[in-house]
Order: C-alpha cells, then structure tokens, then sequence
C-alpha cells in the first residue's frame, strides 16, 4: 500500500515507456538469442542469454525503485566521492588487465563474485559529479580557471583511462555527454569549442592507429561512395550482414522469431546489433516504433527537466536522457550504415550486464526527479534564454 502511494506521485507516463522498452527488449532478446543459445548448449537450451539478461534486468529494477525512492538531492553529498571511486575502478581495470598479461581489449572489471563494465560506472558518475559541480559553481562556469577548467580535467582523465581499455566509441560518447552538460550549465561557447578542438586533435589520430577502427573507417567511407568491390566485403562484413537483416524484414517483417540473420550469419545479433533484429522481424513500422518510444522517453526527460527547479535536478536529467539517446541513435546509426560500426548497445534493449544496470539507476534518478518538481515557475530556464 505504501509503495503504490509513492509510484503515483512519480511520471506515469516515463515509468510505462520504461516498462515497454524492458519488455520489448526480452522479447527480442530472446528472439535474436535463441538460436546462438542453441549452438552454444548443443541444442540443449535456448535460453542462455534470456536468464542472464533477466538476472541482471532484476538487479536494474531493483536499483531503479530504489533510486526512484532516494532523494536525489542526496546525490550532491557522494558526487566528488562517487568521481573518484570510478576513476580508480577505471585504472584498476587496466591495471589488472596488464598484471593478467592481456593484450585485447579488456573493458571489464572482475572481482570474483562480480563482473562489471566500469565505463558504465564512470558515466553515471560523470553525470551525478557535472550535475553537483555546476550547481556549485552557478554562474562562476564561465570563468576559465576557475569555472570550467576542473571539470574538463576530469573528464580528460576519465576519457584517457577508458581509451587505454581501448574503447573509444565510450570514451567519445562521455565526451559527448559532459560537453552538453558543460554547455546546458553556462559554459562559454568559445572555451567548449576550444576544448572541443583540443580534444579531436588528439583523439582522431588515437582512433586511427588501431587497425580495426580504421578498417571501419575505410569501410564506411567507401559506403558512402558507393564502392562495393572486394576491400569493402573484407572490411564491412558486419554492417553488410546488418543491412542485408533489415532489407530482409522489408516494411511488415517476417515475423517474431522468423530471423534468417541471427543464424550465425549477422555476428552479435544480440548486442550490438539487435536494431538489424527488430526491422528483420518486425519491419519498418516495428523499427520506428521502437524508435519512436525512444524519442517518448527523450520528450519526457526534457520534460521534468523544464518543470524542475532545482538546478542539480536540471542538470541530472538532461545528462541522463542525453547519455540513453546517444547510445540509441548512435547504435541505430551504425546499424542502418548512417555511422561506422562502434559497438555501443542500445539501452534497455541490448543484452547487457552493466549497461542495463545503470541505465536503470539512472531513470530510478529520473523518476525522483519528476516525483520532486515543482509546480512553480522556472525561473532557471527563463534566466537561460534570456541572457
């Protein structure tokens, strides 16, 4: 009785887009999964990574109504903590990567009973710490030195910790992110695009030397030509199987279930590529719904940011919506062949471990966030666009 009064206070409508986007995501999970389960127990189980996601799908609902209880206000107190506890999780990732003798990418975090992604980690805190330090400083983040430099220096640190994993696609997304923050915070244009400069000169070269990113690069510079010769069936094997999975579903699809792809010929139709899934089974219109529920959740997010009062409240939803849609969009792009392949999941819909666990902390956040605004006017926003 206690717990229905609290949910009724919270954003229905946020609350139900997040129900529909879990439920959609277990059933096509299971759909894209099935088959590989099958390979992988010899025909005795299709439902691997079914029970794993839902295992941790547990753990995200959990952490959601108890984020969604939580004051976020409460937040403020544990932000510079929280940044510096990621930081050093991302540094033991790396360094128990190297005692361990591994040379691949090593972007997990395992401490016997648990596993975790710390980019994941590190994301979170970076909205939670961006959202506390600008509502300290105020109007103080347009000075330079004092303003806006500490926190570009912490996202620096925390962008060349998770390069050195290597994951660059995360590590650009944060960029991303924290430059949005900086910017909806009052952040002078000039030093974000000085900052900005700063950053791409160091990181396109980084993103270059590896030979598999540049082979995507290759591949996708040649897509966009138009060439289809044999340098781009060697490079582009995964984008091409992607399209050739959407152009199967045509505009109806063939059918939950019905995937010619996820046979092992579309490599990851689970993860990275389970966008590719949903347009093979469920068509065009299945695909635009799907995106369609995204740009709900967008709306919605905008939305209790407009109507809150609270600058760190403010802050924290536009960092959260921003951080989901960016890996949205940026996985759909890469599986319709807008964007060269990165690997970033699509949230709540992608098999994931510690990506569906903290996007669930965070709409738990969202959702106190919109149980605590205020019904008075916004005097933050009107001071925004008026100056």
């Amino acid at each position: 009785m206690q717990l229905d009064i609290i949910i009724k206070k919270y954003d229905k409508t946020l609350l139900w887009i997040i129900l529909a986007l879990c439920g959609i995501g277990m059933v096509m999970l299971y759909s894209a999964s099935s088959f590989k389960s099958l390979y992988l127990s010899s025909g005795l189980s299709d439902t691997i990574y079914l029970r794993s996601h839902l295992k941790r799908m547990i753990i995200g609902v959990t952490a959601m109504f108890f984020f969604a209880i939580l004051d976020y206000r409460k937040l403020k107190s544990i932000a510079p903590y929280f940044i510096i506890i990621s930081i050093f999780l991302l540094f033991l990732t790396k360094a128990m990567s190297v005692f361990n003798g591994s040379t691949s990418a090593d972007r997990w975090l395992s401490l016997g009973f648990i596993s975790m992604q710390t980019s994941d980690i590190a994301r979170l805190s970076l909205i939670i710490y961006l959202s506390y330090y600008m509502d300290k400083k105020g109007s103080r983040i347009k000075d330079f030195y004092t303003g806006i430099f500490p926190p570009l220096l912490i996202i620096a640190v925390i962008l060349f910790l998770i390069i050195i994993q290597p994951d660059f696609s995360t590590a650009a997304v944060l960029g991303i992110i924290g430059f949005i923050m900086l910017f909806i915070g009052g952040a002078k244009f000039s030093h974000l695009a000085a900052a900005s400069g700063g950053a791409l000169a160091i990181m396109i070269p980084v993103m270059l030397m590896m030979p598999y990113r540049m082979k995507r690069i290759i591949y996708w510079i040649s897509s966009i030509f138009g060439e289809s010769g044999a340098i781009s069936q060697d490079l582009g094997y995964q984008a091409q199987q992607s399209l050739i999975s959407l152009g199967n579903g045509g505009i109806k699809g063939l059918g939950i279930g019905n995937s010619l792809e996820k046979n092992l010929f579309l490599p990851e139709p689970h993860t990275d590529f389970i966008f590719a899934i949903i347009g093979e089974e469920l068509g065009l219109w299945g695909a635009i719904s799907v995106l369609s529920i995204f740009m709900f959740l967008f709306h919605r997010g905008i939305k209790i940011a407009k109507e809150t009062t609270d600058p760190f409240g403010i802050f924290l939803s536009i960092g959260i919506v921003a951080s989901i849609c960016l890996y949205t969009f940026i996985n759909i792009g890469y599986v319709t062949g807008i964007l060269p392949v990165t690997g970033l999941p699509i949230p709540l819909i992608s098999h994931g471990g510690s990506n569906l666990i903290i996007t669930l902390t965070s709409l738990g956040i969202l959702l106190n966030i919109s149980e605590s605004k205020r019904s008075i006017k916004n005097k933050f926003w009107s001071n925004k666009f008026d100056d």
